[in-house]
């Protein structure tokens, strides 16, 4: 959904493709802790490419989320447990906001649009914030409960018949 206020455009998007994609491979990972997951199987999950999955990984590999062994029999492994993994931790990673509150204007000639632009900014770097601290609390493990819960199942099932991409 997009508003529009004067010259002032303000997005209130879905979650960013590069960190959705991270998130979904993510929780196939927590699942499997012991397995590591080739970029071709990653790739396979989420229907992307596999050099995607190596670009977007090289960030949370350098964040320590998660860590990766080359050649027969490597792939990649979360470096942590679910539960230590914060989705703001991800998200400075990636280099994507979870939920993108950008705001988008022309420098306003008119003072009472000015005005409105500002206290518009402040208002969004404000909820930024708010929504950050809300992420340092959220875990990978939580998101897996409750995709669990969603399923009406105990453990989600990777590639099996009823998988919710």
């Amino acid at each position: 959904m997009t508003r529009v206020f004067s010259r002032n455009t303000v997005s209130y998007m879905k979650t960013p493709e590069r960190l959705s994609v991270a998130l979904h491979v993510l929780l196939h990972m927590a699942e499997r802790p012991e397995q590591p997951m080739t970029s071709e199987e990653m790739a396979a999950c989420v229907g992307t490419n596999p050099v995607v999955i190596r670009r977007s990984f090289a960030g949370l590999r350098e964040a320590g989320v998660v860590s990766s062994v080359k050649g027969h029999g490597g792939g990649w492994r979360l470096a942590r447990a679910p539960d230590q993994v914060s989705l703001a931790e991800i998200q400075q990673a990636l280099g994507e906001r979870m939920v993108p509150l950008a705001a988008k204007h022309d420098a306003p000639q008119c003072l009472i649009v000015r005005a409105v632009v500002d206290v518009l900014d402040e208002a969004m770097r404000e909820a930024e914030q708010v929504l950050d601290r809300r992420l340092a609390t959220l875990t990978l493990a939580d998101l897996a409960a409750h995709a669990q819960r969603l399923h009406g199942r105990r453990h989600m099932k990777i590639g099996g018949s009823g998988h919710a991409s």
